[in-house]
């Protein structure tokens, strides 16, 4: 029975509990706004003295009467009585979270931080009822009117603009309070989790794409400069080159060729002075009738094509030639040669003659 009993006291609590649940919140949202004016409100004495910052509105029988001004202040019991005491200080009123559609249908929560100050305390006594429930109000929808012009991007990037915008639109509904609204600050903007999801993968392709282009830019400021280095590589290579070749030009080329020069002009000096010597034609015959021979032996060496003469073997023949060639060539000298010495004709024929004995012979 006790566990019975129990049982169904705990069931009747958890069908009361949302009951009452439902009750409190309903409480909450019919009961009116805190009043921080009419709450302890000073008791007309006669003598009264008013702290700095402070305006005392009274009324007289009903009737708004005066403001009392800081310091020692005079009234008139029972005909007198305070109604409102506005502070002048800066207020700051916390606007509650909210819900708002941006210009792409982004669903945000924002709350924010509103800084307001009483300008004239008759207008914020008798202009609106609850000055600063009204300002908070209108704060909140305004928000959701300058959010709803906006994209979500713009909303991140244009926070100060539109905190400026939300302060505009409530002075000029304020004025006519007697309160003006000096600044507005927006504390915590919520995304969703998908779009801030799909933020977050943004944000990382944008930094992968300033990677990518640095790491481009990296490589073309490299290649630009491997390119510049080759370039000017090779052109100071082709001016050493040339530098080089200017030095051999005209250090040892130029002195070897000079040498080999003298070295063939003592060579023809010297043969020009064997061959005007005694015997000198029967030396240049043999000396044309061995090169005769070796360039003929040369010649199948040196090409595939040979073309031979139809005496091939008559060496004697061919050498024969070689001197008649070489004789032709020698024709003036000899001529000149002979009118300065005239000889025999037997003397000059003997040494030829006995070089083609002598060469016949070894051929056989």
């Amino acid at each position: 029975s006790w566990a019975l009993g129990c049982q169904q006291l705990s069931s009747s609590l958890l069908h009361l509990l949302p009951q009452q649940s439902q009750q409190l919140k309903r409480a909450a949202r019919l009961a009116p706004a805190p009043c921080r004016w009419n709450s302890g409100l000073p008791v007309n004495i006669g003598v009264l003295f008013v702290p700095q910052q402070e305006a005392w509105v009274v009324e007289r029988m009903g009737k708004f009467h005066r403001i009392l001004e800081p310091g020692l202040n005079f009234l008139i019991p029972l005909l007198d009585r305070i109604r409102y005491v506005q502070s002048l200080k800066e207020i700051v009123i916390n606007v509650p979270e909210q819900s708002a559609v941006t210009l792409d249908n982004v669903t945000l929560q924002i709350d924010g931080v509103l800084y307001l100050r009483v300008m004239d305390p008759y207008k914020a006594s008798y202009g609106v009822e609850d000055p600063e429930y009204a300002v908070t109000q209108l704060a909140q929808t305004t928000m959701r009117s300058e959010l709803g012009k906006l994209s979500l991007d713009r909303v991140f990037r244009e926070r100060e603009s539109l905190n400026a915008n939300i302060v505009d639109a409530i002075n000029q509904a304020s004025d006519c309070w007697g309160i003006r609204c000096l600044r507005y600050e927006i504390k915590d903007i919520h995304v969703p989790p998908r779009v801030k999801e799909s933020m977050q993968m943004q944000v990382e392709a944008e930094r992968r794409k300033r990677a990518t282009v640095l790491e481009s830019e990296g490589t073309r400021e490299s290649a630009i400069n491997v390119a510049e280095g080759q370039k000017q590589a090779q052109i100071l290579a082709s001016e050493a080159e040339k530098a080089e070749q200017i030095n051999k030009a005209a250090g040892r080329e130029a002195n070897a060729m000079l040498v080999k020069a003298r070295a063939k002009a003592e060579a023809i000096q010297l043969l020009a002075a064997a061959l005007a010597q005694q015997h000198g034609n029967a030396a240049a015959s043999l000396s044309v009738a061995e090169q005769y021979v070796n360039a003929f032996s040369k010649i199948a060496k040196d090409s595939n094509t040979v073309l031979l003469p139809a005496n091939t073997g008559d060496v004697t023949n061919m050498v024969a030639q070689a001197l008649g060639i070489y004789t032709t060539l020698t024709k003036p000298q000899a001529v000149k040669t002979h009118d300065e010495t005239p000889q025999t004709h037997e003397d000059s024929q003997s040494p030829a003659t006995e070089v083609l004995k002598a060469e016949q012979g070894s051929s056989s």
